[in-house]
C-alpha cells in the first residue's frame, strides 16, 4: 500500500503502474487533479475524503462487478464503523438518503480474457461541495472516521467479495447484494449516455451488472451512463 500526501488523481498514478501484480493499493491525502464520470472535476479539502485506488484483475466484460464489489465494500465498512445505512445508485454512486456521499470510477485496459481494472473511490468524510446535492459521513452519521480506518475496513470487505468473482456461484451471489442494496431500481430515471438520453424504469440488473431499464414497454440493456433518479414507481408499472 501507498500513501502519498498528493497526487494529481490516484487513478493516474496507478494505471501507470498498472503491470505491478493485483491488490496494490494507493490513497493520498490530496488530489489536485481527480476526475469523476465523463471526466468532471473532483476534488476536496486535504484530508476530508478518503482518496483511493486499487488495482485488481477481472474477466474481460466485469468492469461494473468489480465497481459493484468495491462499493458494496465501502458501504459495508460505513456501517461497521458508523451505523450508517448507505444505498448505491446505479453505476457508481453511493447515497446517504438521497445525497451523494461517496463514488467510484473505473478505468479498464488491457485485451483478452483477463484485463486490468484500477478501480478509484471516493468519499466524503468531513466535508462536501456545496450545491450539488452532496453530504458527507460527518453531516450524515455524527461520526469522524478516519481515511485510514476507513480504508482499513473497506479492503477487508473487499478481498471476500472479489474473491467470488472467479466463481459463477460467487458471481451470482454479488449480483443478489448489488440488486438488494440500489436505490435505483423500481424508479422512473433518466440515463444520459454520450450518444442519447433515455428514460424509463429501471427493473433490474444483468449477469455483467449492467442496468435493465424498461422503456415503454421495452427492455433496454444500460452498459454505462449518468442516471438522474426522477420518481419511485409502483410494482409493475412503468
Amino acid at each position: 500500500m501507498e500513501h502519498l500526501g498528493q497526487v494529481a488523481s490516484t487513478n493516474e498514478w496507478l494505471a501507470e503502474r498498472a503491470d505491478e501484480p493485483e491488490g496494490l493499493v494507493v490513497y493520498a491525502d490530496h488530489q489536485s487533479a481527480g476526475r469523476g464520470r465523463r471526466d468532471r472535476t473532483w476534488s476536496a479539502p486535504a484530508g476530508s475524503a478518503l482518496l483511493c485506488s486499487v488495482l485488481l484483475r477481472a474477466t474481460a466484460g466485469d468492469g461494473q462487478l468489480v465497481v459493484a464489489a468495491l462499493a458494496l465494500s465501502a458501504r459495508a465498512a460505513l456501517a461497521d464503523l458508523t451505523g450508517l445505512a448507505v444505498a448505491l445508485k446505479w453505476p457508481n454512486d453511493l447515497l446517504a438518503g438521497d445525497a451523494k456521499l461517496a463514488g467510484v470510477l473505473a478505468q479498464v485496459s488491457g485485451r483478452g480474457p483477463v484485463v486490468t481494472v484500477v478501480a478509484g473511490l471516493g468519499v466524503n468524510l468531513t466535508a462536501h461541495p456545496d450545491g450539488v446535492g452532496a453530504t458527507d459521513v460527518r453531516e450524515a452519521s455524527g461520526v469522524v472516521v478516519t481515511p485510514a480506518d476507513l480504508l482499513g475496513a473497506t479492503l477487508e470487505h473487499l478481498g471476500g467479495r472479489y474473491r467470488a468473482l472467479e466463481r459463477d456461484e460467487g458471481r451470482d451471489a454479488l449480483r443478489r447484494e448489488y440488486v438488494a442494496a440500489l436505490a435505483t431500481l423500481g424508479r422512473r430515471v433518466r440515463v444520459e449516455r454520450s450518444r442519447d438520453v433515455l428514460e424509463g424504469v429501471a427493473r433490474d440488473v444483468d449477469a455483467s451488472g449492467a442496468l435493465v431499464l424498461d422503456v415503454g414497454g421495452a427492455p433496454v440493456t444500460v452498459s454505462a451512463g449518468d442516471v438522474v433518479h426522477l420518481r419511485a414507481v409502483a410494482s409493475g408499472t412503468s
